[in-house]
């Protein structure tokens, strides 16, 4: 008679088999059914729809949106392709989101196919697919990302609808930016006599400061008998120069992401006090309240540590047993690491406080201060060295989160473009708030980037005069919904908000 641990063992084989053929969405007779349901069972297979399932964890607790969403763009490509063949494309203004790297999972996914039912297909976290009866781009236009199929950038810009211009702004201006001659486009607004479109088209990209092609849009589809308005569907100008031929779509994301939040970050952060005369001093106040810290701080990512361990930690008293990998080990040895790193944040807020730039100094500093953080983890044997390289050198996605952090070889691009707009901005409220928004939406290391932020928004602060200010656990749920606002929706008020209300509360203690 079988044992029940080696029936689940053959089950997984047979999972493990689908997995290395690359299958993320798995059908039900791609299981036998004994198999599916001791997977079910065991928490290794989780349901999508009705013979739909997507492999899962058994840690992972029930009503978990994070491995949904890291499944999600890979499911769908899966299920479109199981019903549709090659005969379905995404929605012209979902295909230029993907283009331009907006890979935010969507409430409802729009797919066109000629044999769709104008139907919506429930899927799990609130989110859904709805296919709609429609005309897709000839085969030799359709571009492929993600398995997604895609219009074109340049078909896209011609098919979308005007709402697209003003409701995804950032998005839009990107997508734009990647037309380099106005032949790209027009090939396809002369095909179909689209002159509303054309003035549309030749207004948004007036609005980017491309007149070129814009005069070459209305010259060309005039000359081809067609009365052309030209009508800039933006709400908006931009002063962001996106006219830079071969710029990642990325780097073009994080200016007019900086430039857009710029405003509403002044509106709702307090005014700075002006750099600390009292070097010494400040850097004690950072010294009282460390142990404050680094608890919130590693308590917010789910470390179980206690105020104790880390004063342990601060005075060298700590000795981890060797070989000893359980979770109090690496509680103990991450702690270790908080401290390294703090030493080294310590050092760069004196170099600020002595007049460097503090955007300069983070940039050069802050794969050292990753380094420290990790280190003991690396020398207990916990981590591989090579956990100690850098950035990043796989997709990542954040727990529950919608955002998904830019793939990671625009993770190389995305860094130097990031500490050049801090480095280059008068506003301090600014480069707190963006400081540590920006670092965590980019999410360059594997891990520890929250960690990192917090120290990259306190190096901003101590730049203006601002107390080194703490996040407090109990506030992780209304600190993290902020950061998703940020994230997806591109409102940067929320967590603006919460940051200046932490760095009030800082000063006013600080004038009793």
């Amino acid at each position: 008679m079988v044992a029940p641990h080696e029936k689940l063992a053959e089950s997984l084989e047979a999972l493990k088999k689908l997995q290395e053929r690359g299958n993320i969405a798995i059908r039900s007779n791609e299981l036998t059914r004994s198999h599916r349901e001791l997977l079910l069972k065991n928490g290794f297979l989780g349901k999508v729809m009705k013979g739909w399932y997507i492999p899962v964890k058994p840690e992972e607790s029930k009503g978990d949106s994070t491995l949904w969403y890291a499944s999600f763009w890979h499911f769908c490509a899966s299920y479109l392709k199981m019903r549709f063949g090659q005969n379905w494309c995404l929605s012209p203004e979902q295909s230029l989101l993907l283009h331009v790297g907006n890979m935010t999972v969507p409430k409802q996914l729009l797919v066109r196919s000629p044999k769709a039912r104008n139907k919506i297909t429930t899927l799990p976290h609130g989110t859904s697919l709805f296919d709609i009866r429609g005309t897709l781009p000839r085969a030799e236009n359709v571009s492929q990302k993600e398995g997604m199929r895609l219009f074109s950038v340049p078909e896209g810009l011609v098919n979308c609808g005007a709402k697209f211009f003003s409701r995804n702004s950032t998005d839009a201006r990107i997508a734009l930016a990647m037309i380099n001659d106005a032949s790209d486009i027009l090939i396809y607004l002369l095909e179909g006599g689209r002159s509303t479109v054309a003035g549309r088209i030749a207004g948004a990209f007036r609005n980017i400061e491309r007149d070129r092609i814009a005069d070459n849009i209305i010259k060309t589809m005039q000359s081809a008998g067609f009365d052309v308005r030209e009508k800039d569907p933006f709400k908006n100008t931009s002063s962001s120069i996106l006219s830079i031929r071969g710029q990642s779509p990325y780097v073009n994301r994080l200016y007019l992401l900086w430039e857009k939040m710029r405003e509403a970050i002044l509106e709702t952060f307090p005014p700075a006090p002006g750099p600390p005369k009292d070097i010494h001093a400040y850097l004690k106040a950072m010294d009282d309240i460390y142990v404050s810290d680094a608890y919130h701080s590693l308590s917010i990512e789910g470390y179980r540590v206690t105020p104790e361990l880390i004063e342990r930690v601060r005075k060298g008293d700590w000795r981890p047993k060797e070989g000893n990998e359980d979770l109090e080990q690496y509680n103990a040895l991450t702690a270790r690491g908080y401290w390294q790193a703090y030493q080294l944040v310590r050092k760069s807020i004196q170099k600020v406080l002595e007049g460097e730039n503090p955007g300069q100094v983070c940039e050069v500093d802050h794969s050292d201060w990753f380094r420290e953080m990790f280190s003991p983890l690396v020398f207990a044997g916990l981590l591989k060295p090579t956990e100690l390289a850098g950035y990043r050198n796989h997709q990542v996605y954040i727990r529950q989160s919608m955002h998904v952090p830019p793939r990671f070889e625009a993770v190389r691009e995305c860094m130097p473009a990031f500490f050049d707009l801090l480095e280059n901005e008068s506003e301090p409220s600014v480069r707190v708030v963006l400081g540590h928004f920006v670092f965590v939406y980019i999410h360059p290391y594997l891990d520890g980037n929250g960690r990192i932020g917090r120290f990259l928004m306190n190096v901003m602060l101590s730049a203006a005069g601002y107390p080194w200010t703490v996040i407090p656990v109990e506030k992780r749920d209304d600190y993290m919904a902020a950061l998703e606002i940020a994230s997806v929706e591109q409102n940067i008020k929320p967590f603006s908000h919460f940051i200046g209300h932490l760095v009030s509360e800082g000063l006013e203690m600080n004038t009793k």
